[in-house]
Parts: structure tokens; sequence; C-alpha cells
């Protein structure tokens, strides 16, 4: 009897001991949140910790291999924890938390760190938002500043450190897409220290600030801009000429491992290189024939190819000063703004502006971008690239002003941002989920009384066919011997973007594997959801509960959305 009631007593025991699995996962997402906030000062910064405002981010080796160690560890907790168990809403937190543990290990596994740099900028550019964003209210804040300042040099030596590692190792951008990348460093360093960026938010303190302007005077001048030019002669003396000449993923080191990782991992649904590049080339078909139908519909004489060069050179299609551009972006935002209601039942609080990207990135930057908030007493961005007005055609600007502002990500971010869930899921961003969006949010558009105008019906669809493209030119040059001119050609024949475009976003999937499939996988999951949906409900349907209820979840891999929307569904027929 004493030794049964023992072995009661021992179970009980052991069973106290284990926390139930909901009260794991919490305990398991605070730590891991943690460790992001440990690892990032930014963001720690932006929480709450007022010390981080005075450090940047710790890339040694020692930091990075503990933070690989914290990264499996709490991986391991959490592969263990039983997922039939927890409620629906925790199952999504689950599969976010195991999709950022993996992705964390595996990009430490194939060594990412060594590839601190891409097509489109790096550390160097990066940075530097720190100073851009900058607010010396207080003489704390001016002294954190003033620390960051100081630095800055270990940081880039930190960084060329690692570059130095991918040259012995073979592991570096592709030499074909450096060639101007210099410039992106040498904007950073002027004439005078007094010119610099990084100098622009003490020289707008009052003189009371004497003694700090001239010590951010003398640390622009004998520490940031000397480590700016150290990464000058790095990257023009050493990494370009020893950079590699392939520009293929699969010909780096388990490059073809780490490849089909990267697709699985953008995509969010195990799909293989294979699968994509063929429902590209189904896409790629399909909205070929619709750009076919515009061109018929308005009466235009000639071949496809010289509708494109039609669009690529008449002078009618393009601002003619930066000023135009963002005026026209500014406009399109309105008329963007005006048509939510109709479509949505819950917006966002945080309002967004319009910025020009940054002059010393834009030359090999993207036509747009969307910058979230970086506090929560500041909007988000709708940067446009006013760089060489020639490439940044009008007709295009409905899709992208829809894609970057809203529908598209200023809506489906902020909303984010302000859910009732943990913040490791605010603050995470999944492309599948995100990047689908912006694409469903261009032809969302064309219910919202968007591309009147057949050009920018057209331009629409260049967009489209872009997405859909990148899945063939993607999966094509990292996983099927494609040349970077096979890319371009095919990019260059298939769309209108301009061609100086089609280089830079050549350049961008060379430098950055597998990303670019996200957009049109999640944005054709987004579409057979809504079909889905609309098919079981019928006359239930409500467009803006469908949206609200896509976006209310925040960022969740593309399968995950898909059982949510199930439950929702189910929730709907019985209520």
């Amino acid at each position: 009897m004493k030794k049964c009631l023992g072995l009661v007593l021992l179970l009980l025991a052991g069973c106290a001991s284990t926390p139930p699995p909901t009260e794991q996962l919490n305990q398991l997402m605070d730590d891991t949140w943690a460790q992001q906030l440990a690892a990032s000062p930014s963001l720690a910064h932006r929480y709450g910790d007022a010390d981080a405002a005075g450090r940047l981010s710790d890339v040694s080796p020692e930091s990075l291999a503990a933070q690989n160690r914290a990264y499996q560890s709490l991986l391991e907790r959490a592969e263990a924890i039983d997922s039939d168990s927890l409620s629906s809403q925790s199952q999504v937190d689950l599969a976010i938390l195991l999709g950022i543990l993996n992705n964390q290990v595996d990009s430490y596994q194939y060594k990412e760190h060594l590839l601190p740099i891409s097509s489109e900028g790096g550390f160097h550019a990066y940075v530097a938002s720190f100073a851009r964003s900058a607010r010396l209210d207080d003489a704390e804040a001016i002294e954190h500043y003033l620390s960051r300042l100081q630095a800055l040099p270990v940081y880039f030596d930190q960084q060329i450190s690692w570059m130095r590692q991918g040259m012995a190792e073979g592991i570096t951008v592709p030499r074909v897409v450096l060639p101007g990348f210099e410039d992106s460093i040498t904007a950073f360093i002027p004439d005078s220290p007094e010119q610099s960026l990084y100098y622009r938010p003490l020289d707008a303190l009052g003189e009371e600030h004497a003694d700090a302007k001239a010590r951010g005077l003398k640390l622009v001048s004998e520490a940031v801009i000397p480590a700016y030019q150290g990464f000058y002669d790095f990257f023009v003396n050493e990494y370009q000429p020893a950079a590699r000449q392939t520009i293929a993923a699969s010909d780096l080191p388990n490059g073809q491992a780490y490849y089909e990782n990267r697709v699985r991992h953008f995509t969010t649904l195990g799909m293989s290189a294979d699968e994509v590049h063929q429902l590209g080339l189904n896409e790629v078909a399909r909205i070929r024939a619709e750009m076919e139908q515009v061109i018929a519909d308005l009466g235009f004489e000639g071949s496809f190819a010289e509708f494109l060069t039609f669009l690529r050179t008449d002078p009618q299609f393009y601002a003619t000063s930066p000023d135009e551009l963002l005026r026209y972006a500014a406009f399109l935002s309105k008329q963007a703004d005006a048509m939510l209601p109709r479509f949505f039942t819950t917006l966002p609080r945080t309002p967004y502006g319009i910025k020009q990207v940054p002059a010393e990135i834009a030359p090999k930057y993207t036509t747009g971008r969307y910058s979230g908030a970086s506090r929560d007493d500041q909007p988000g961005y709708y940067w446009v690239n006013t760089y060489a007005l020639d490439k940044r055609p009008l007709y295009e600007m409905e899709a992208l002003t829809l894609h970057e502002a809203v529908p598209g990500h200023h809506l489906q971010i902020a909303l984010s941002q302000e859910q009732e869930v943990h913040l490791l899921r605010r603050n995470h961003y999944i492309s599948a989920f995100g990047e689908g969006w912006g694409l469903y949010a261009e032809k969302l558009g064309l219910e919202g009384g968007f591309y009147q105008d057949p050009y920018s019906n057209f331009g629409r669809l260049t967009y489209e066919m872009w997405r859909a493209c990148r899945l063939v030119v993607d999966t094509g040059m990292h996983a099927k011997g494609w040349s970077r001119d096979q890319a371009l050609a095919f990019l260059a024949d298939n769309t209108a973007l301009s061609l100086h475009n089609v280089g830079t976003e050549i350049d961008r999937y060379i430098s950055w594997p597998g990303q670019a499939v996200s957009y049109k996988v999640g944005e054709l999951t987004l579409w057979r959801l809504r079909q889905k949906a609309e098919a079981e409900l019928g006359d239930q349907f409500d467009l803006r509960a469908f949206h609200d209820q896509i976006l209310g979840g925040g960022s969740m891999p593309l399968a995950e959305l898909e059982r949510q929307l199930d439950l929702w569904i189910s929730s709907q027929r019985q209520g």
C-alpha cells in the first residue's frame, strides 16, 4: 500500500512540475520575444528599454553563436508541445512560433550572416535609419545618440569580418549585381562632417547643446565617416574582385538544399522549386491573354513587343519632376482611402505619409515600398522612388499605391500591430501573407473603381505578370541553370516594366533567393479562399467580414490562414 501511495504521489508531483501546454506555449513566446529584444536594440528601445537607444546590434561571432544556441533551445521546446491539446488561437501562435524559430536556426545553418549586403543595399544603409528617425528631445536622448555614433566602427568591423569569411568560404553576393553598389557607400562620405546625415539631428539642436554638438561632430568626423571609408575601401579593393561569378543559390556550398529551404520558407506551403516554376508558367500564359485583350481593345496596330516599346518610350506616361510623381501618388492614396469603408469594417488608427526613397539608395532601389512605423508616435510611410523619372511610368502608379499604401501593406501591417495578440506576433511579418495581401489589394482596386484608364489597367496586369514572372525567373536562376540574361529577357518580354526596373528587379532576385516567389503564391491563395467562402456561404457571404477575418489575426502561414477561415465559414453558417 505504501509503495502504491508513493507511486501515486510521484506521478502527481511529475504532473505538477509540467505546466499545461498552453502555459508552456505562452512562456515560450515570452522567451522568444525576450531573445528578439536582446538581439535588436532598436526593437527593445521601441518597447520601453531606454538604455537600448544607446546601442547597436552585436553581430560578433560570439553573439551570433549564442543567439543560435538560444533559438535552437527554443525550437526544441516548441517542437515538444502537443498542438492537438491547444485551442485554435494557440495553434496559430504555435505555427507562427515554429516558423520564426525554424527560420532563425536555418538562417544561421546556411550562413546567411555572411551576406549582410544585397543588390539593393546593406547594413551600412539600414543602420542609418537611427539617424533619420532620431528625436533628440532631452539630454538622455542626445547621449544615447552619441553612444550609437561611437559604436558604429565596431559594428562595421564585425560585418566586414563576416564578409571576409564569406569570401574564404565561397559565400558572397554574385559579382554581376555589384556594379554601382559602391555609390550607396559614398553617399555616406560627405566632403565635410557637417554635411553628414549622422550630424543632421545634432545640427538642429540649439546652442545650449553646443558641447554635445561639438562631441557629435568629432565622432562623425573621426568614427562614422572613417567607418564608411573603410567599408568602401574593403568593398572596392577586396570584396567585389573576389565575389563569385555564378548567380544561383544552388551554386553556394550546400546551395541546393539552401534554395529549397528558402522556397519552403517564403511560400509557407512546403512547395518545391519545380512546383513554383510550373505555377509561374501557367500564370504567365493566363495573364498574357488578358494583356493581349487590352491591347486589342485599344486598337493598337502592332505586336505585343511594339506596344511595350511604346509604353516605355512615350513621354505622356512619365512625370517630369519628382514633385509631380509624389503629388500623383498622394492623389491616388486619398482615392484609395475613400474606398476602404466599402471593403473593411475595421481600419487602423495609425496614419501613413508619403516620402521619397532616400537618395543614397534610390539608384538600385525598387520603385516603391512601405516602411512601417518604427514607434507608436510615428506614422508608416509609402516610399516612392523619384530617381530616373523616365523609368517610373505613371500607368503603374495605381497598382503600386494600392499595394504599398492602402488597402495593401499599410492597412495590413498597421492592423497587425494594433491587434490584441502577443508582441511577438504583432511584430512578425510573413512574406507570403503580407505580399500576397499586397497583390490581392492591387486587384481589389478593380472593384473599388480604379483602373478606368486602359493604360492603368495594363499597368495592373503588368504588375500581376511581374509577380508571375518572378515564380519563373527566381526558380529558373537558382534551381534550373538560367543565366541572368535569360531572366532579363523573360521579364522584359512579358511586362511593361521599364528596362531599368527589369535590371534592378532581376538583380534583387539574384541576391535574395526565394523571397520573390511569395507574392503570387500568397495572392493566389487569398483569391482561392475568397472563392471558397463565397461558394460555401452564398447569400451569407459578406466581403467586409471576410476581409476583417483575413486581416484580423495578423500575419500567419497560409495553411494556418485556411484553417482559421474554415472555422470562420462554419461559424457564419451557424449564425
